[in-house]
């Protein structure tokens, strides 16, 4: 049974009790997906109610001018409602646990920088940022809000529409109008490209070395809110077993690792985090 996401059960309150004790002590490396960000307002790709979608992958975007027109025309509407996301309670809670000396690490498959806005420092951005754009060619960075302004010039008929849906990465579900112009880098010409991993694009290896790196370090896995779908997030479980580490896990729905967590809560990552690093 799906827990409510504004209670915690007597299942889920026994278990975080349960994670405490057996996580004390510990240090941990927290693994956080995009169900903690739904309390901030952004939804996730494969919680309750989400109609299935199919994300940008790299090989389309790079290959077809209609799909990049496509993504920034989507994005351009949707930007905006990402960055002014909020941090909720989950967030704040493993920043403050992270300040307390209880996290030795916070790697995020999520691209909205909202553990940084909440004032945790170590965080590996597994999957990018959205807040920012790279050039495919000289692997020049700008600022994602830059970027609005080069859309805005280029596309200055096209209002932005508060009241639509949209995804994880800011992507707008419009059609987007076949004319809408998008830049190319003002250096050298080539191609723009959110700074985040698309689907079908590998992790750079520097990043993802690194985590796995803290991962050794760390005595203990505590994931949140993720399905570990992605096989970027599930090799930090298969590495947390095979080295002996304990796994908990919070998430709603179920996980690709529930069988090898020490603890599964069922509950909302906000309510369950909070008690479970910080009371």
């Amino acid at each position: 049974m799906t827990e409510d996401r504004d209670t915690l059960s007597a299942a889920a309150a026994y278990g975080i009790d349960f994670a405490r004790e057996q996580l004390n002590g510990k240090k941990l490396l927290v693994l956080t997906g995009a169900g903690i960000s739904t309390d901030s307002g952004i939804p996730d790709y494969r919680g309750e109610g989400r109609v299935a979608r199919h994300p940008m992958t790299y090989d389309v975007f790079m290959g077809s001018p209609a799909a990049r027109v496509r993504y920034w025309a989507r994005s351009y509407v949707g930007w905006s409602r990402i960055a002014e996301a909020r941090p909720n309670l989950g967030h704040q809670a493993i920043a403050a646990a992270e300040r307390h000396g209880l996290i030795e690490q916070i790697v995020t498959q999520n691209v909205d920088g909202l553990h940084q806005a909440a004032g945790a420092k170590s965080v590996i951005d597994l999957h990018g940022r959205l807040d920012r754009v790279i050039c495919t060619g000289c692997k020049r960075m700008i600022k994602r809000t830059d970027m609005d302004v080069l859309l805005r010039e280029l596309n200055p008929s096209v209002r932005k529409d508060e009241h639509i849906e949209f995804s994880p990465d800011g992507d707008a579900e419009i059609e987007a109008a076949p004319d809408f112009k998008i830049p190319d880098c003002p250096i050298c010409s080539s191609i723009l490209k959110p700074d985040v991993v698309f689907f079908g694009e590998s992790v750079p290896t520097d990043r993802s070395e690194l985590a796995m790196a803290k991962l050794d370090a760390a005595d203990a896995l505590l994931v949140a809110g993720t399905s570990l779908t992605v096989n970027s997030g599930m090799r930090f479980a298969r590495a947390a077993v095979k080295a002996g580490k304990p796994i908990v896990i919070v998430n709603l729905g179920p996980t690709k690792a529930d069988e090898l967590a020490l603890a599964k809560i069922e509950a909302n990552t906000s309510l369950a985090l909070e008690r479970l690093l910080l009371d």
